[in-house]
């Protein structure tokens, strides 16, 4: 049964955690050097990993031997060297004939919106609130991360190259903090 207080706290919840407004400049930043972003295709594919992860992600993990810890650790490391090229200017990833389609997948619809950060959540929001509680969370959020993928140009035009810059090395730097909380919170001595 569906439940109106349920959903409203799964889609915050996971709002917070994948913060695609955090991750604007980094989806202008590739956008500025693919030419565009298939929104369609990062959305879908977000979703699915998402949905795919939120009835498979323990198994899938246990299959490979891999704990949840450790492979939000993995995560934390790759949205820490994203966030090392949006600070220092440098691109750490390959960027060169990177194809649209390929690049809309990796990084944007994972790890960015569909990461370590939510695998993590939605397998915790699994022990505390209804499948299909969740599921309409999940669709409401990719609905919002949809519409900022949509009109990062429009978005990116209004800020222009000066505002774009500095929203770029401030959310770097929060995604440097995000990226050592989750380190921290997963790594175990």
């Amino acid at each position: 049964m569906f439940n109106f207080k349920e959903i409203v706290s799964v889609t915050l919840i996971l709002f917070s955690v994948i913060d695609v407004l955090g991750s604007l400049p980094v989806i202008v930043d590739f956008r500025k050097k693919l030419g565009r972003i298939e929104s369609e295709k990062a959305t879908l594919a977000a979703g699915i990993i998402m949905i795919v992860f939120l009835f498979l992600g323990e198994r899938l993990l246990s299959l490979f031997g891999v704990d949840v810890a450790s492979f939000a650790i993995a995560g934390a490391i790759i949205l820490f060297l994203l966030g090392m090229e949006m600070v220092l200017g440098r691109n750490i990833f390959k960027h060169d004939n990177m194809d649209v389609g390929v690049a809309s997948i990796v990084p944007i619809a994972f790890p960015m919106i569909a990461g370590a950060a939510t695998m993590t959540t939605l397998i915790s929001l699994r022990s505390a609130y209804q499948i299909q509680n969740i599921l309409v969370g999940i669709i409401l959020n990719l609905f919002f991360v949809y519409l900022v993928l949509k009109s990062s140009n429009w978005i990116e035009k209004k800020l222009g190259q000066g505002g774009t810059d500095i929203l770029r090395k401030i959310f770097g730097i929060i995604l440097l903090a995000i990226a050592i909380k989750l380190f921290k919170a997963n790594f175990s001595v």
